[in-house]
């Protein structure tokens, strides 16, 4: 499988994306025999198809132009998706008041919680999630550094 330079590429990519009013939310080299470079996108609005397609015809040109990667590639555009990973404080601080999926250390194992963000900030967050048993909702409030990881949820 070839390596391609990966931070060249997002070093080419990004300033173009963000005059077209987009965010590079991941590049990432994939597929079986390597040859897909899927990039992902974001902004305020929910992405659409006609992003990815538009994005598309001007990313693939860029990359094509650059010699940055031999021979043929698959590109690939899409959004981080529905259920999209929280990757820093400045994502919570984004989506609050959606609903959460948060894993977090609690003593010497991880627990899982689901519900609605209410509250971040320097220290944390905060997750109000159902009580037990048909009880009161509850607030979590979650340190950080016991947060392991966090993703939007999709309640139907």
């Amino acid at each position: 499988m070839p390596t391609w330079p990966i931070s060249s590429i997002k070093e080419l990519i990004e300033p173009t994306l963000r005059h077209m009013g987009y965010e590079l939310y991941s590049l990432e080299q994939s597929g079986q025999s390597g040859r897909t470079l899927r990039v992902s996108i974001d902004h305020a609005e929910p992405i659409t198809i006609e992003d990815c397609e538009r994005v598309s015809r001007v990313v693939g040109p860029l990359i094509d132009h650059s010699n940055l990667i031999d021979g043929r590639y698959d590109l690939e555009v899409s959004s981080p998706g529905a259920e999209r990973p929280l990757r820093s404080q400045t994502d919570y601080e984004r989506f609050n008041g959606k609903r959460v999926n948060v894993r977090y250390r609690s003593g010497d194992a991880d627990t899982v919680v689901e519900g609605q963000l209410v509250a971040v900030d320097g220290a944390g967050i905060a997750v109000q999630a159902l009580g037990a048993r048909g009880r009161a909702p509850v607030v979590l409030h979650i340190a950080w550094s016991d947060v392991v990881a966090g993703r939007l949820a999709v309640s139907f």
